[in-house]
């Protein structure tokens, strides 16, 4: 029973956050023919389905040393572990025996990545793999977190899990017609490893039961993007729809910061004959041709000459819709001076970093970049804990920093320590650390 709450409490008690799993499609953006899966932590029962509704017991208790090795053939998944062969299969799929269990993903062609929870693999119908993670709902915000954001302190990651946390359940059924809840792409958020850094967990478990909601009480969107540029975006002038918590709003915080600022640079016969061929310009009339090679935006614009931002921004592959242009007659180019990246609308992750180093509380941060939104906070969320289970954490981080000769692999570091230590003090034993095994990294080479 203690331990049972101990793991429910860890991940932030994700059914008071009214979500307890979700399904995260993985390398949503990549074709995956083969897979290579090792273990981390813990083991995994591993079941396949032949047919419709037939799924069977593989192999139990795949833990550390077993490597399951699945490719795409036909319609059919190749099933292997280590040098067993177990034939084609429909779909397969890897089920934890715990909550404390890991994931190695090497798929052939991509870059390594781990993951918690269960793994669900099925073909798709151009004859590639698709990789559904089926997570506890907080340790996928957490992921997200540490995709998404930069930085040190714990309060820049806390409002990453709030807006992270208000985004997923609003969109819970995105991909609902897939299904699945999100692909792990910057379509929905950024979910590119299990959080592995317990600074971020700090920061993801202090946001536990905090929500972002609009005047009537219903979760707000809450876009984000890297940088303003010094100002943030209307979400009409992005978007179709205006929201009072979306309005454009001066943010000097976003200044001096890595995506401040960007040029790129065009032949001006490129510039011009683009807003003629696609936007039907005369660039033959002097006033319009003078716009188009002299456009400003001291403060934000949605248009020129009545052309959406936005659709030049796409087209030209920009970093921002907030950019000025200056002709160069020397070069006979076009240079575009712009600001921030991304499309401008809602929470400015810069400028969120600057305004935490500067000393700003997190719920102000919110409500400068919300403007109106309220922040909700879970009243079944009790707050001892959560402080409680940062506190293990901090203990955890400070012991880290008085051990820093030592180098820990994936089983031994925080993640796995603060569960084998509960664990064992669940069961009333005294867990010696040197006793540990320690494993290195492991990449699969195909």
């Amino acid at each position: 029973m203690k331990q049972t709450l101990f793991i429910a409490l860890l991940l932030m008690a994700a059914l008071a956050a009214k979500a307890d799993h979700v399904r995260v499609r993985l390398y949503s953006a990549n074709d995956i023919q083969a897979i290579n899966i090792s273990f981390d932590l813990g083991v995994y029962n591993l079941y396949g389905e032949r047919t419709s509704g037939d799924e069977r017991l593989i192999e139990d208790m795949v833990g550390e040393g077993r490597s399951v090795i699945l490719k795409a053939e036909g319609d059919k998944i190749r099933v292997s572990v280590n040098s067993d062969e177990y034939g084609l299969y429909s779909s397969v799929r890897l089920e934890a025996t715990d909550t404390a269990c890991i994931l190695c993903l090497n798929p052939e062609g991509c870059r390594q990545r781990t993951y918690e929870g269960n793994l669900e693999i099925s073909m798709l119908p151009n004859k590639h793999l698709q990789l559904i993670n089926d997570v506890e709902f907080e340790t996928y915000i957490a992921g997200v977190v540490q995709s998404e954001i930069y930085g040190q302190q714990s309060d820049i990651f806390r409002i990453q899990a709030i807006i992270s946390r208000t985004w997923a359940l609003r969109n819970l059924r995105k991909h609902a017609t897939e299904g699945y809840n999100f692909c792990d792409h910057v379509h929905c958020q950024a979910y590119l490893n299990r959080c592995i850094r317990p600074d971020i967990m700090i920061g993801a478990i202090e946001s536990s039961g905090e929500t972002l909601v609009d005047a009537s009480g219903q979760l707000i969107e809450a876009p984000f993007h890297s940088n303003s540029g010094g100002q943030t975006a209307n979400s009409e002038d992005v978007w179709r729809n205006a929201l009072p918590y979306l309005r454009s709003v001066p943010d000097t915080f976003s200044f001096r910061m890595k995506q401040s600022d960007w040029t790129k640079t065009i032949p001006v016969h490129r510039w011009l004959s683009y807003f003629v061929k696609t936007h039907h310009i005369n660039t033959n009339d002097a006033a319009l041709r003078d716009t188009l090679l002299h456009f400003q935006q001291p403060s934000r614009r949605a248009r020129i000459l009545g052309v959406p931002l936005t659709r030049v921004r796409q087209d030209w592959q920009l970093k921002s819709t907030f950019f000025s242009v200056e002709y160069d007659q020397a070069t006979h180019n076009v240079i575009l001076h712009g600001h921030g990246y991304g499309h401008g609308v809602g929470l400015s992750q810069e400028g969120t970093i600057r305004m935490v180093a500067l000393g700003y509380s997190y719920d102000s941060i919110l409500a400068h970049y919300y403007t109106g939104a309220l922040l909700h906070h879970d009243p079944s969320q009790n707050r001892n804990y959560v402080e409680h289970y940062a506190a293990q954490l901090s203990r955890i981080i400070e012991e880290d920093r008085n051990r820093q000769t030592q180098t820990l692999s994936k089983k031994d570091d925080w993640l796995g320590r603060l569960f084998r230590l509960r664990d064992r003090e669940a069961r009333e034993e005294v867990y010696i650390e040197s006793e540990q095994d320690n494993e290195q990294d492991w990449q699969y080479e195909w």
